[in-house]
């Protein structure tokens, strides 16, 4: 009905103006129209384009529908549209041309106001940015919640308890270190220098090992020649603990790089694309010592990465996301890049491993130094040392009782704590207390809740008996007393006698026994093929090496011969096919063994002699190069074989006929 109505008065229009006054008026609505669309200056400044002024101002109808075509379309080569069907066909042509241009105008529009809303948002969130800006330059960078955090962490702080015992006990002085005399000279020899050496400390564990690096540092500072200055770093760190990632995401020991994609560096780092280096703990001891507690537990990458450092004195850093042209890049963080972090310090590294298992290229660049295993004796005097620096008493026998279950001067000490606690916890508080007194009972209370076991099981015995010897061995730089004992029958059938012999003492060990049977043959005329023969190892420990092998000659003999042996004599060396005595490894360490076990004297290899040292007291050591030797030297006279070998062979004949 509407349309009708509109139908109707542009019918009315025609019949009053005519049809031209009709199409000039739609003409002027759409110049409207365009002009609200684009604005009125644009407008102006398009028709100097298309040349459309002169014809927008044009009283003919031709020229004002060709200049707004013109517009429309921004053609300035538009030619005017003469007749009424080619300017009706030029209207509808304009209309679709500028029902587009509104179309798009609407859209903008639309567009302008989201941006417009998101930049309000944005200013806002800057201005806020700003002002806690301000804020933190007037108050700094604390919240609520982390001033609490940090009072949190002063009131933690403050409420500490008394230094741990082991601290406390531990030695002060160079010469509170018990049974390492050697060591520590030979050690301040290398540190206490104008040149200085990196140096590996061997040893068991608890001698003293980590102390005595310590102090060295400190009394080479105070000589004169030292180049070491009053406040050269110590930095101690552990093997076990140092762990690293190949990407360089973490490296406590040489530093690492924060790539700002990778494992992100600080926010305005990051924010600009900046890798961040972190300086590692060789930086740290630039100038003083690294000590490196079991290094031979660090990751061998890790240790070829630290020869590196040794050498260029300097660690370098790289990263795929550094550009020295960037001009946000700080200037620490080009030095770093450009000339790396300084790294000049001595290394000192302790290891309980065997010299063969740290890596060749570490140890040729240092100096070696081994630390002796400790006595009863001085395990004795380390508990008594430790008993004086705690102000108290003890019985008579405590520094004793202690020695027997640990050879560790650490342990010991660690012993004596517990004990001192027990002595404290029986003193009753009602009573006033009183000096405290630690007792045998108190250190038994620790042994049995500590569950310990004496080191030395096995004890020297002024008797002898048959087929049963001490043979020594070594692990971890701490000897111990291998118990062989063996029996012999005579074959329950001619000639096929067996021999049978621990599995868990190793395959070493059981070439030993194949070893004895044929030197035994060689030198006596005894087919072990006309016995049945059991060897043991007390324990079933695994014999890791050649060393038990005259120990099990003499336990073997010593069956098929009925003769006694000695039990308080230990014995090393490797026995070859020839009834040779051949060098072992681990002769100190198992010399301390021989004599914490109360052995009387040692039998060892004439190769090993010039290892023994001379200020060991209290133990006979016989040097030996044969069977024939070790067997004097035991008091036993070789026993008249002919007998025996004529009837093996008489058995055998039988056996073959």
């Amino acid at each position: 009905m509407a349309a009708g109505t509109d139908h109707a008065y542009a019918s009315r229009l025609r019949r009053k103006y005519g049809v031209e006054d009709e199409l000039n008026r739609y003409v002027s609505a759409l110049y409207a129209m365009l002009g609200t669309a684009i604005g009125q200056e644009k407008l102006v400044l398009r028709a100097g384009k298309v040349s459309a002024l002169k014809m927008m101002r044009s009283q003919a109808l031709s020229d004002r529908l060709c200049a707004l075509a013109r517009l429309v379309f921004e053609d300035p080569t538009l030619e005017r549209a003469t007749t009424r069907a080619q300017q009706r066909k030029s209207i509808a042509e304009i209309e679709e041309a500028l029902a587009d241009i509104l179309a798009q105008k609407s859209v903008e529009d639309a567009i302008e106001r989201k941006v417009s809303e998101k930049m309000n948002a944005r200013h806002q969130e800057y201005l806020k940015d700003l002002k806690l800006e301000a804020l933190r330059e007037d108050a700094g960078p604390e919240t609520p919640a982390t001033q609490a955090k940090l009072e949190e962490l002063e009131a933690l702080s403050a409420r500490g308890l008394a230094a741990s015992a082991l601290r406390q006990l531990r030695p002060q002085r160079l010469s509170e270190i018990v049974g390492q005399e050697s060591a520590i000279k030979a050690l301040l020899a290398k540190i206490s220098s104008p040149y200085p050496q990196h140096v590996l400390l061997y040893g068991p564990p608890g001698v003293g090992k980590t102390t005595a690096a310590r102090l060295v540092l400190e009394l080479a500072k105070a000589r004169a020649y030292t180049p070491f200055a009053k406040d050269a770093p110590f930095v101690e760190t552990s093997g076990t603990t140092l762990r690293w990632d190949p990407r360089e995401a973490t490296n406590p020991l040489l530093g690492s790089v924060h790539d700002p994609i990778y494992q992100g560096s600080r926010r305005e780092f990051a924010e600009a694309g900046i890798p961040e280096p972190k300086i590692g703990l060789v930086t740290r001891a630039h100038g003083g010592v690294l000590f490196i507690d079991e290094i031979g537990e660090l990751d061998p990458m890790l240790q070829t990465r630290l020869l590196k450092v040794l050498e260029d004195r300097k660690v370098r850093f790289e990263s795929s996301y550094y550009d020295e042209s960037a001009p946000n890049v700080p200037a620490y963080v080009k030095r770093l890049f450009r000339e790396g972090a300084p790294a000049d310090f001595i290394l000192i590294g302790a290891t309980t491993r065997d010299p063969s298992e740290i890596d060749p290229a570490v140890r040729s660049r240092c100096a070696e130094i081994y630390f002796q295993p400790l006595t009863q004796a001085q395990v004795v005097s380390i508990v008594q040392g430790a008993i004086k620096r705690l102000g108290v008493k003890a019985a008579r026998g405590v520094p004793k009782l202690i020695a027997s279950y640990t050879i560790e001067g650490r342990k010991a000490v660690q012993i004596v704590a517990d004990a001192y606690g027990q002595a404290l916890y029986r003193v009753d508080p009602k009573k006033g207390g009183g000096a405290v007194t630690i007792a045998e009972d108190d250190v038994r209370a620790v042994i049995q809740t500590s569950r310990l076991v004496q080191h030395t099981l096995v004890k020297a015995r002024a008797t002898r008996e048959i087929g049963k010897t001490f043979g020594l061995g070594v692990h971890n730089y701490l000897g111990s007393i291998i118990e062989i004992e063996a029996v012999a029958f005579p074959a329950s059938q001619p000639a096929k006698g067996a021999i049978r012999f621990n599995d868990t003492a190793g395959s070493m060990a059981k070439d030993s026994v194949f070893n004895a049977t044929s030197v035994l043959r060689a030198q006596t005329g005894i087919d072990v093929a006309d016995y049945d023969v059991h060897i043991n190892v007390v324990g079933g420990g695994n014999i890791d090496g050649p060393s038990a092998g005259l120990a099990i000659f003499l336990a073997l003999y010593s069956a098929i011969t009925k003769t006694p042996l000695p039990q308080d004599v230990a014995v090393t060396g490797e026995l070859s096919i020839q009834g040779k005595v051949r060098a072992v490894g681990g002769v100190v360490e198992k010399l301390y063994a021989a004599r914490q076990a109360g052995m009387r004297a040692m039998l060892l290899p004439k190769e090993n002699a010039r290892e023994v040292d001379a200020g060991l007291a209290g133990l006979d050591v016989r040097a030996v190069t044969s069977v024939d030797q070790a067997l004097r030297e035991l008091r036993i006279h070789k026993k008249s074989t002919r007998r025996s070998q004529g009837r093996s062979q008489g058995t055998r004949r039988k056996a073959r006929g």
